[in-house]
């Protein structure tokens, strides 16, 4: 391909965003309680609410960004993402230019600035990745709702499609399970007896998964199924947990909090994998690390142990590059994204059935 001109690729990366400093934390919040994919109330009642969280919430959350210098380290995090997996996809003789692009959902940079600046590179396609491995309409169905709507605003009519989901991508089990093996040999190494593990998740509401037929709670079980079936550890003791809980409504479970307080009365060390997460950010730096400890360590569990996020893995990264040529291969063979329901066109590993998931009505 070196003597003629490649195609212009734009890799769109998805994620929540995090507020990037003090005076930012109200605001983010606001924008997340706003979208109707976690409140789903007609306005102006959403608004009024989001309005209310935010306000009572915004004091709290800037304590536990305190822990964290202030701001969230999410989007410096996902730029070395993108940056890596940028060079891998140009390494590559795949007949494309690729640029990624960052939007985040909650907070900058927003779709509406990025779209612009895809249309301003003159990307020929775009392949939208969202870094939740797992689908949910809460994450990855919001996000990709949240880009159209500013693809829309401004004519960017560039052929898409949507990598929906990679819950069991070989690249994403394989570097989550070598960082795991580290996890569970360090806490095997303290003799304190055979750790547990708690794959823990961010948790959702269970009207969420029951009303919408979100596929979020099934994909998050698949994952780390093909975790522990990588590992190949006999007899491994582990268990799916979900973390996070906000309001009175009924969430899934069992939470991540439970788990560790059964943990204290069996006395079993554990090994903490945070199997939603990609990057590092408060759930994991702050909840995972000092809320979560401060129970193990009242409880006196034996060995408290807590993986990392795959980050900038290089597996990871080369299994991102694998699903963005999976999603260019159904492209080209099948066209662009639908937005009708149930023939959304994306690519899906996982049986099609985010295509069916219920994604509430649009913020705007």
């Amino acid at each position: 391909m070196s003597d003629q001109v490649k195609k212009k690729r734009a890799i769109i990366l998805f994620n929540l965003g995090g507020p990037d400093g003090p005076d930012a934390v109200k605001p983010f919040l606001f924008n997340l309680f706003n979208d109707p994919a976690i409140i789903s109330l007609p306005n102006p009642f959403r608004y009024l609410l989001a309005k209310l969280i935010s306000s009572r919430r915004a004091p709290v959350a800037q304590e536990i960004y305190a822990h964290l210098g202030g701001k969230s380290p999410l989007l410096e995090l996902t730029q070395d993402q993108a940056n890596a997996l940028q060079t891998t996809l140009n390494d590559s003789d795949n007949g494309f230019e690729n640029r990624c692009f960052i939007a985040m959902r909650y907070w900058k940079p927003f779709a509406d600035e990025t779209a612009k600046q895809v249309k301003s590179w003159g990307a020929d396609e775009m392949i939208l990745l969202p870094l939740y491995p797992q689908f949910s309409t809460t994450t990855s169905g919001s996000s990709v709702r949240d880009w159209k709507e500013a693809c829309c605003k401004i004519g960017l009519t560039t052929p898409m499609k949507t990598a929906c989901c990679y819950p069991t991508n070989p690249g994403f089990i394989d570097a989550t399970a070598d960082m795991v093996k580290e996890g569970y040999q360090r806490a095997q190494d303290q003799n304190k007896g055979a750790p547990r593990l708690l794959f823990s998740a961010h948790g959702v509401p269970k009207a969420v998964i029951t009303k919408r037929q979100d596929p979020y709670q099934s994909q998050i079980e698949k994952s780390a199924q093909a975790v522990v079936d990588k590992m190949a550890i006999p007899g491994l003791d582990w268990i799916v947990c979900y973390q996070s809980k906000v309001g009175p409504m009924e969430w899934i479970g069992p939470s991540t909090e439970d788990e560790i307080k059964r943990a204290g009365k069996d006395g079993v060390p554990l090994v903490i994998v945070p199997i939603a997460f990609v990057t590092e950010h408060s759930e994991t730096l702050v909840e995972l690390d000092i809320e979560y400890r401060e129970i193990a360590d009242h409880l006196k569990i034996p060995v408290y142990e807590r993986v990392r996020t795959v980050c900038s893995h290089s597996k990871f990264i080369a299994g991102l590059a694998n699903v963005i040529e999976e999603t260019q291969r159904e492209l080209d063979q099948n066209g662009i994204d639908n937005d009708s329901a149930q023939t959304r066109g994306w690519w899906c590993p996982d049986d099609h059935v985010c295509a069916t998931a219920l994604q509430p009505g649009s913020a705007r």
